[in-house]
């Protein structure tokens, strides 16, 4: 009954707001522009509303993408993009809230970003960044938990936890798709090895993979459908495709994990001997051919005895050591990672970035070394509530995972990339809160 209100108001609204546009129209004819793009809004709106469940899984496809990659090769704007895919997300979580319910996410690390925000602006923000930059920074930077703040009910789990499984797959699709069409290689060169873009880039496409095999291992434990190793399989080709090295070591990692001591539903000795054979037959297959896939990054970067480098990632950590080093308490303002090291430097234009890539050392710039403290803190805390009330074999994996993701985040990204939207609001749909009855689908 609820379900047909929603509907209906949304429809009643949708037409209203047609014949209101149809009257401006008349009266205002040069008006039509603006009218479209936000008739367009209000439709978008008004469906998100009714089916939250598809809005959601359709901002998640989208996010995997990564339009900042592809639809910036066509327009420009990156940062604007990536501006408006949290803000798309941040509002269709909303309207899943107006329609589902809200609850007040207590250990939220989103709170932390606020303790910073204003931290900063109490010292002082880094020279360059505007108030009005900390503040666009400090949304962004809350924006990958917003889920918490919102009820989730079994079908819209189901849809959050289905698209981070198969998004790298529909990520490739679509890179073909746009290669076909010329619009974008599928594919890039690095000192002669090949890595797998798609419609993104091969650290952002291995880091989506690496995402979706953990997915698909949390669902597997909780169901034990073995259809997920179908999955897991083809996200790791994805994966190993990409050439990304430290999402493969841990994706590995962690499958291990999960094979050798992870309980499942009906996943006895015997099953799990199978799947280590044939995993440790492919490993084999893959050393017999090495001398013949050195155009993979991967195996060409072992073969060199360079795999693992950091890419020359420690050239730009003193930059950041320095800018904590004046400002350990407080940090320079939430957004100061951005400037800290200007993207048209020397060392910037080496490196093609200016970011830390280094999680912990960023967010101490921006929040002190007791932001950052907080910040982590919190995130153990919104874990540990969140998986406590998992079945055994789920609550052991999601916390191996995110002790992965603290691994990671000392030489990735893991916090400001887009790949984090995808991560949170997945670990959101796993948990089972202790203001929510049901368990995740």
């Amino acid at each position: 009954m609820t379900g047909g209100i929603a509907r209906g108001g949304a429809m009643l609204a949708g037409a209203a707001a047609l014949v209101a546009g149809s009257a401006l129209l008349l009266l205002v004819p040069q008006a039509i522009g603006p009218l479209q793009g936000l008739l367009a809004l209000g439709l978008a709106g008004a469906a998100a509303l009714a089916w939250p469940e598809g809005a959601m899984a359709a901002w998640l496809i989208l996010v995997a993408t990564t339009p900042e990659m592809w639809l910036s090769d066509m327009i420009g704007h990156h940062e604007t993009i990536i501006a408006l895919l949290k803000v798309t997300g941040l509002a269709i979580i909303g309207l899943a809230a107006l329609r589902r319910g809200s609850r007040f996410d207590r250990y939220n690390p989103g709170f932390a970003f606020l303790v910073m925000f204003v931290g900063g602006f109490v010292h002082g923000l880094w020279p360059g960044l505007t108030p009005l930059a900390s503040l666009r920074s400090l949304v962004g930077s809350a924006a990958p938990f917003a889920a918490g703040f919102m009820r989730a009910e079994a079908r819209m789990r189901a849809a959050i936890i289905r698209c981070t499984i198969i998004g790298p797959a529909v990520t490739v699709a679509f890179g073909l798709l746009l290669h076909a069409a010329g619009l974008r290689a599928i594919y890039g060169v690095q000192l002669g090895a090949i890595r797998l873009q798609a419609s993104s880039s091969p650290a952002f496409l291995g880091g989506f993979a690496m995402i979706a095999i953990y997915a698909g291992l949390v669902a597997f434990a909780g169901s034990g459908r073995r259809r997920e190793w179908a999955w897991i399989g083809a996200n790791f080709l994805i994966l190993l495709a990409s050439g990304a090295r430290a999402p493969l070591a841990l994706a590995t990692f962690a499958t291990l994990a999960t094979l050798l001591s992870v309980e499942a539903p009906d996943f006895g000795m015997r099953a799990r001997l199978g799947l280590l054979t044939t995993g440790g037959a492919a490993f084999g297959a893959v050393l017999l051919a090495g001398p013949a896939l050195h155009f993979v990054r991967v195996i060409d970067l072992i073969h060199l005895g360079d795999a693992a480098s950091l890419s020359n990632r420690n050239l730009i950590w003193p930059y950041f050591e320095a800018a904590l080093a004046r400002s350990p308490w407080l940090g320079w303002g939430v957004g100061a990672g951005k400037v800290i090291v200007p993207l048209h430097s020397p060392i910037g234009r080496f490196l093609g970035t200016n970011a830390a890539h280094d999680e912990y050392l960023r967010i101490a710039c921006e929040g002190g070394v007791p932001g950052a403290l907080l910040l982590f803190g919190l995130l153990g805390l919104w874990l540990f509530r969140g998986s406590a009330a998992l079945p055994v074999g789920q609550r052991r994996l999601i916390r191996l995972v995110f002790l992965a993701f603290a691994v990671q985040s000392l030489t990735d990204n893991t916090l400001i990339a887009t790949t984090s939207l995808t991560f949170f609001t997945w670990a959101r749909a796993v948990f089972i809160n202790p203001d929510e009855g049901s368990a995740p689908a």
